[in-house]
Formats: structure tokens, C-alpha cells, sequence
């Protein structure tokens, strides 16, 4: 799997690539193809790419009906349920379709950065004093148990308000919604188009940051990049900032299985006509399509919800730990992003028209550029942040939306490293002791529910973060504006 001498083509057994320019390759449209693919990506990354069915599920997804312009896989993409993580795709919300697969099984799945004004040397020689508290008190691992025991009365009302309920019950200040993704509030959710079950599920476990990859870490800003983006954000070298990663839980796992199953049932025709079942969509206009919408819309304030508090109780944690009020630790939201998520949004498609499609992000983050309406206006002039984890070993960065994204992936970019490596098989290659004390030898301090969480998670099973960040910013999609690297980290 190389490029041939001309650096035109990429060979990857049934799929070939050609090459568009500098870190763009392309599928081009065949067979029943609507529209071509695009992978953005070094050939370093495409050989790791091209080393599972990321390209196979590439292509299948555009077979979907209504998918305009091209469909993309990001620099991080990896094999994914049906439609590649790191994938996106624009499809027309009138002429088109929506697809649960599409949007993954944790719905708004995000991450969250939160500031301080502690520096590194403020923390040195605590670490394992702040890992012990943190781990004590945000809730994490699979199952139950959150921050707040939740009547059906409060889920409901997540679901419905998202942020807005943690305004009035005290989780959040009115500065913490201004600094999220739609404030934090999807107002077009319903919470009557999710299940029962669904709602059982995420009772017990709002709050919580769940098991497998999501995480809280404590992290030091190492580099900053464009000075004046890094001062709007409110970043310098030396701080110390928080990230939040993690989704919806049980309740937007549910969501998805509950919408795939009626869409298979509902629209076997359509499933028919493509060549994954995985890729099930709900037509346009149907009332399952427009159901799954409102129902992941309330997903999504549910998940927005779940890292409001999980920041909530770091922000009690740290005044524990460092005997002052959050508010004099400068502990302030930087941003908040979605990963799994389809929004409706307008597009410049073919021709220049203007369309408004379902734009699916599958572990891909939104990156509009400076100017865009939909920008807090803290950062209009800048761009919107865009965050970027690595490994726990490695670093993670802060990028802000690049004035190329609109044109070349809908306004979007990678959303982390990506795996190269199974959970089966890190389990097999690495052992979770040994993970935790080489990271140590580092200055790197992990606790998690489990060795085999540690081991699932160990660095060498991602790629190199600093590639994928390079070729986000070579392409102009997501600018460099400060790296950080970690000092703890707890998982479930």
C-alpha cells in the first residue's frame, strides 16, 4: 500500500486513491457512488488509514441518499459502525436521509476544555494529591452512579433545556453556556421521541464520565502558536488547564439501537440499496427521520449536561485541593465541542448553490472560521476553538476553525489521534501496571477503575496526534493555536 512513483495514486488493495493536491486524496465517484470521497491525510496516515475498512466505509457512505459535494475522512479516521470515525458527510435535509450510524452509538460524544490560573509549578509535587480527589469524586466506569441521582422529572427536563436546566439548578454560570457549542441548548430537541428505557438508563448516570476512552485530564500548556488567537482564548505556556472527554452514556447508546432498529424495519427498501446495513438512514421528511432528529437533539443536551457537571465537581475538587474559590483559580470554560452529532446546517454545495443538509460528524469536530454567526461572539474575530486530545502519553491541542473548512470538509476537523489498534488486541500487547509506571517515569500520574481500561487506552495504540494536527493545519481546516500536555488523568 504506497503511492506509485508520481505520487498520483494510492494502491490500497480494493480501493485507489488519487491524489487532488497536497494531503487530499480522492475516491473518485463509480459504480453507485452519489458523490466522490475524500481522505485528508499524510501518507504516514493513509498507510495506517488504509490498514483497516476505513476506505471500504468511505465509499460505501456515498451511497446515501442526498449526499452532496464529496464525503470526507479526517486526518485521524479510523474503521468505525458503518460509517468510518473521523468521517463526514453533508447530506441534503430535504432531498436526502439521516443515519443513526452516521452519528455513532454516543451520541455527542464531545470534549470540553476548562482554564485556570494556576501554572505548572503550582502543581508539581500534588499531582497524585489532585489525581486521588478527582478520582474520588467524579464518578466514572461503566454503569450507574453520576453526580446527580436524577428523578424522571430532571431528565426530562435535561433532554428538553440541556444547559439551561444546569443554569437554574445552580451546575453552571450564564459565562459557561456562552462558551458552548449552541450555548449548550438544542431547542429542537423532544424529549417524548426517546424511549423509556433510554431515559432509565441515563437516570443514574448524569454525571459521569462512563468507561473505554473518555477521560478527565489535567494538563499543562507547553507552546502556543498564533499569539493573538492563544490571547483571545486566554492560553499562555505554563497553565495549567482541565479537559473533559466523554458523551451521552447509556441513554445515547440506547437512543441509537432503539432508531436503528425501527429504521431497518421501516425503511427495508432504502437498506436495500446499500451496501452496509450499518448505514440504515430514515428518508427526509419521514417520521422516523425527523423523530431520530429530535430525539438526538435531546441526547445532545443530555451529554452537554453530563460535562457541566463533571466540570462542576473539578471546580469544587480544585478548591479543595488548592483552599480557593474557583472563581480566583480562573477555572472558566474555554469551549465545549460535539463529535457524534448530525446538525442542520446551510452549505455551499455543487455549482454554488446553497442547500441546508444533515451534516453528520462521526468523531469529527465542527471548525468555523472566524466571522461565522453560529461563533461565540468571544471569539468571532478569532475563530472557534477547536479541541484536539491525544493519547495520555502524548499531547493534546487547541486548533481554531480555518478559513478553508467550509469550502473543503462542512466546516469541519479531525476530533482526536484515532486508534490503530483494537481494545482486544492492546489488552493482549500492553498490561495496564506497566502503562501507568512508564507514563509516570514521564511525570504523567493515571488512575483508572481498571488495568484493563489502562491497557485499552495506552499510548501506542493511537496515532501521532502531532501529524494529524499538521495536516489539519497545512490544509487550513483547523489552525495550531497551543499544545498541551498532560499531567493526570483518570478513566473508567
Amino acid at each position: 500500500m504506497t503511492s506509485d512513483d508520481a505520487g498520483e495514486t494510492y494502491d490500497a488493495g480494493e480501493v485507489t486513491l488519487h491524489k487532488v493536491r497536497d494531503y487530499v486524496w480522492e475516491i473518485p465517484k463509480e459504480g453507485d457512488m452519489r458523490v466522490p470521497a475524500r481522505v485528508l491525510a499524510s501518507e504516514t496516515l493513509l498507510d495506517q488509514i488504509a490498514d483497516d475498512k476505513t476506505l471500504e466505509q468511505l465509499k460505501n457512505s456515498t451511497h446515501l441518499p442526498g449526499v452532496r459535494k464529496h464525503n470526507v475522512c479526517m486526518p485521524d479516521g479510523h474503521q468505525g459502525y458503518g460509517f468510518p470515525v473521523g468521517g463526514v458527510a453533508g447530506i441534503d435535509a430535504e432531498e436526502g436521509c439521516i443515519s443513526p450510524g452516521a452519528v455513532g452509538y454516543d451520541i455527542n460524544c464531545g470534549v470540553r476544555m476548562m482554564k485556570t490560573d494556576l501554572t505548572y509549578e503550582d502543581v508539581q509535587g500534588r499531582e497524585e494529591e489532585l489525581l486521588d480527589a478527582l478520582f474520588a469524586n467524579v464518578p466514572s466506569g461503566l454503569g450507574g452512579g453520576g453526580i446527580v441521582e436524577g428523578d424522571m422529572d430532571a431528565v426530562e427536563a435535561i433532554l428538553d433545556r440541556g444547559m439551561e436546566w444546569a443554569l437554574e439548578e445552580g451546575w453552571a454560570v450564564e459565562e459557561d453556556l456562552a462558551h458552548c457549542e449552541d450555548e449548550g441548548v438544542r431547542h429542537d430537541s423532544d424529549p417524548a421521541k426517546v424511549s423509556q428505557k433510554a431515559k432509565d438508563r441515563g437516570k443514574n448516570q448524569i454525571g459521569s464520565l462512563g468507561s473505554g476512552n473518555h477521560f478527565l485530564e489535567v494538563q499543562r500548556v507547553t507552546d502556543t502558536y498564533l499569539d493573538d488567537v492563544a490571547d483571545a482564548y486566554g492560553l499562555e505556556e505554563g497553565q495549567i488547564v482541565v479537559l473533559i472527554h466523554c458523551g451521552s452514556r447509556g441513554l445515547g447508546h440506547q437512543v441509537c439501537t432503539d432508531y436503528l432498529r425501527d429504521i431497518e424495519k421501516a425503511h427495508a427498501g432504502l437498506l436495500d440499496q446499500l451496501p452496509d446495513k450499518e448505514l440504515a438512514a430514515a428518508p427526509a421528511g419521514s417520521h422516523l427521520a425527523e423523530d431520530y432528529y429530535d430525539a438526538m437533539c435531546a441526547c445532545i443536551n443530555f451529554a452537554w449536561v453530563n460535562r457541566q457537571l463533571i466540570m462542576h465537581r473539578t471546580r469544587q475538587v480544585f478548591e479543595k485541593v488548592f483552599d480557593s474559590e474557583w472563581e480566583s483559580l480562573g477555572m472558566d470554560l474555554l469551549y465545549d465541542v460535539a463529535h457524534n452529532i448530525a446538525k442542520k446546517e446551510t452549505h455551499t454545495v455543487e455549482d454554488g448553490e446553497e442547500r441546508e443538509l444533515f451534516v453528520h460528524r462521526k468523531g469529527a469536530t465542527r471548525a468555523f472560521p472566524a466571522g461565522h454567526e453560529e461563533v461565540p461572539g468571544a471569539y468571532l474575530d478569532v475563530g472557534q476553538p477547536i479541541i484536539i486530545p491525544g493519547s495520555m502519553g502524548a499531547g493534546s491541542y487547541v486548533l481554531r476553525g480555518g478559513e478553508e473548512s467550509m469550502d473543503q470538509t462542512f466546516g469541519s476537523t479531525a476530533h482526536g489521534a484515532g486508534r490503530t489498534m483494537s481494545r482486544t488486541q492492546a489488552k493482549k500487547d500492553y498490561w495496564g501496571g506497566d502503562v501507568q509506571d512508564e507514563l509516570e517515569q514521564e511525570h504523567i500520574y493515571v488512575k483508572a477503575q481498571s488495568g484493563a481500561t489502562v491497557a485499552e487506552e495506552a499510548p501506542g495504540v493511537y496515532k501521532d496526534v502531532d501529524e494529524v494536527v499538521r495536516v489539519s493545519d497545512a490544509l487550513g481546516i483547523g489552525d495550531k493555536v497551543a499544545r498541551t500536555f498532560p499531567v493526570c488523568n483518570i478513566k473508567g
